[in-house]
């Protein structure tokens, strides 16, 4: 006999559905006279109710291996979603009546059968349903990623043990944990997709460990945001599967059961392997991986579970991720050594200093790529910034002393290399480190963040070799070092001002950098970022001042290249025009081609059109060629 179970108060609901099962047998009971079912009479059941309610009955017919049709009612939306039933009535009813011969897995939390999701503590967004985005403008996105951001901001983490079915026990930081059985549009089953399957005998367990904020924001961004599925897990992000799990927090924490049903933690969750022949849909077949193993899978290496992290994140969950001790102390040590003078640095400092200053002179700069290449300046400048950062005396006064004497002996060297160098040539290469602007020191920026997290992680540490190329240390305190071999203190003085951006570059961006990677509390890094901001704020004016003179030399040069006329009886034209910055007075260098000799009076009336051109006083010299 097919008995069909439904709501009180969906009277009016079964008087739609009863049209379409007249040519049936059926036998029609509320849920409140359950009680009076003769379970023996029952061959077949059809249930429209609330999720309690068909939850009790689910439990029924599993007991007494019963097989159940949904019939669902409209505002069921994630129910049909999930177990892929129909929202018309005809065709609900038709697959309600049909009996599945496969048969799904039953997932309990504590005896309590779960359709959808168990939730411990709170992990936003993966508890909530993707249906949540349906209809939302790029705007509405954007407002709901902020708003569940504030809520990653108020967590707290906790520290849980988690005993699987193999009685492994697992100890770990989270703030949340969501339990699932079935593919149901929950952010947190589209994570693990390919870990679902309703005939497997397995439930998972997703555990959200955010470390830092900024580390969630990219996963939040995704979903909420551009609605793109991660194709990897994120870093915040960990799961656990196995036929049975047992969650204890240290503290009592409140468990959401589909939403609605609170109980406290510890819990249980246990899944029946292939317990109901529910009549579910064909996409919901089409939803399960058939790539599913039978055996049991962690991945939760990536989550804090060190007794300093999690008292760490037990406050709060920062802006920027805590290094742990054990990073901590393996880059502690390596910084510290290299801060440190020592005779390898100096002699590998001098060669370096050798290989550019020649390469200088005969203008390689292949050359000068392997001095920067050889040097080791970096090394005690990032040792000054981590110093900078965690207000460290020792690590500063060494990382500075070595800077400094390296600097000094990079000068030397330089200097009497020009002084031996019978050779007084002003060549590209040295010119090109002549005029230090507001974007060198950008460079030095990213170089310096750069340079800061490949320092960090010994997986690409070999990366410090490109950023010692981009930012090119030795060389301009090389031109400077030749600038006073010759006496001529502009080009020192402008050589040196780009060795100081890349140094205060350099030692800022990697301070904030490893600020980021949680190398240093904020309230401890704020001191030392401050000062470094306010030095390269003040590095900063003159290379402003010189980025605005550089734009003003592309003016007057593009000014001039297009200058063409007549003085007298001539015609002509400049070409290759370049400008030379004196301390008295610039100098304007350009080469004229002219139809004809030029007289006294035309040359002048030729200075006079270069400078009425570009509207500044200046020194033109000129290189004539004539058009035959």
């Amino acid at each position: 006999m097919i008995y069909y179970i439904y709501a009180d108060n969906k009277q009016s609901f079964i008087d739609e559905v009863k049209p379409y099962l007249e040519d049936k047998e059926i036998r029609y009971l509320p849920f409140s006279m359950l009680g009076a079912l003769d379970i023996a009479e029952v061959s077949h059941f059809i249930a429209t109710g609330c999720l309690n309610e068909l939850k009790l009955l689910m439990g029924i017919a599993h007991q007494n291996d019963i097989p159940l049709g949904i019939i669902p009612s409209v505002e069921q939306k994630e129910l049909i979603k999930t177990f892929g039933l129909s929202s018309k009535i005809e065709d609900a009813v038709a697959l309600a009546l049909e009996i599945q011969e496969k048969k799904i897995d039953l997932l309990y939390c504590n005896g309590e059968i779960v359709l959808q999701e168990v939730v411990v503590g709170d992990a936003p967004p993966l508890d909530s349903f993707d249906s949540t985005l349906n209809g939302k403008t790029h705007f509405d996105r954007f407002k709901l990623f902020w708003q569940t951001l504030k809520r990653v901001k108020a967590l707290k983490h906790t520290q849980f043990k988690i005993t699987d079915a193999k009685e492994n026990e697992i100890k770990f930081s989270a703030v949340g944990i969501v339990g699932i059985e079935y593919k149901n549009n929950t952010f947190a089953s589209k994570l693990i997709a390919s870990e679902l399957s309703a005939t497997d005998g397995k439930l998972i367990a997703v555990i959200l460990a955010p470390t830092s904020i900024v580390q969630y924001m990219g996963y939040l961004f995704k979903s909420l945001v551009s609605h793109i599925t991660p194709s990897t897990l994120p870093k915040s992000v960990g799961y656990i599967r196995s036929s049975k799990i047992m969650i204890e927090p240290k503290e009592t924490m409140d468990v959401l059961i589909d939403s609605a049903q609170k109980q406290i933690t510890p819990i249980e969750l246990e899944v029946a392997g292939k317990a109901l022949a529910l009549s579910v849909g064909t996409s919901f077949w089409e939803k399960q991986s058939t790539q599913t193993s039978s055996k049991d899978s962690i991945k939760l290496d990536h989550l804090p579970s060190d007794e300093e992290s999690t008292n760490y994140l037990s406050q709060a969950i920062p802006l920027f991720s805590h290094a742990s001790k054990e990073q901590y102390a393996s880059l502690f040590t390596n910084l510290r050594e290299e801060s440190r003078l020592s005779q390898n640095f100096m002699v590998l400092l001098i060669l370096a200093t050798m290989i550019a200053t020649f390469g200088l002179f005969i203008n390689s700069s292949s050359v000068i790529i392997g001095a920067m290449l050889l040097a080791p300046l970096m090394q005690p400048i990032v040792s000054l910034s981590m110093g900078v950062l965690r207000q460290d005396t020792t690590l500063q006064l060494n990382g500075a002393k070595t800077i400094a004497i390296g600097v000094f002996t990079v000068l030397l060297t330089a200097a009497l290399i020009a002084l031996f160098i019978p050779m007084e040539r002003l060549t590209t290469e040295m010119a090109g480190r002549l005029s230090p602007t507001i974007l060198d020191l950008f460079v030095a920026i990213v170089s310096g963040a750069a340079a800061a997290y490949a320092k960090s992680n010994e997986k690409i540490l070999g990366s410090l070799a490109g950023v010692a190329i981009a930012v090119a240390l030795v060389p301009p305190i090389a031109v400077a070092g030749i600038g006073i071999g010759w006496g001529d203190w502009s080009m020192f003085s402008t050589a040196f001002l780009l060795f100081i951006t890349n140094l205060v570059g350099i030692v800022l961006a990697a301070a904030f950098i490893f600020a980021m990677l949680g190398f240093s509390p904020l309230h401890l890094a704020k001191k030392g970022i401050t000062i470094w901001f306010i030095i390269v704020a003040l590095v900063a004016i003159p290379l402003d001042l010189s980025f605005s003179k550089m734009q003003e030399d592309i003016r007057i040069q593009k000014t001039l290249s297009n200058l063409a006329f007549s003085v007298g009886e001539h015609s002509v034209k400049l070409t290759h025009i370049e400008l030379v910055h004196r301390a008295k007075i610039d100098e304007i260098r350009c080469e004229v081609i002219s139809s004809g000799i030029l007289s006294k009076e035309e040359k002048a009336r030729l200075k006079e059109a270069i400078l009425k051109s570009i509207r500044k006083e200046a020194v033109v010299i000129v290189t004539f060629r004539y058009r035959l």
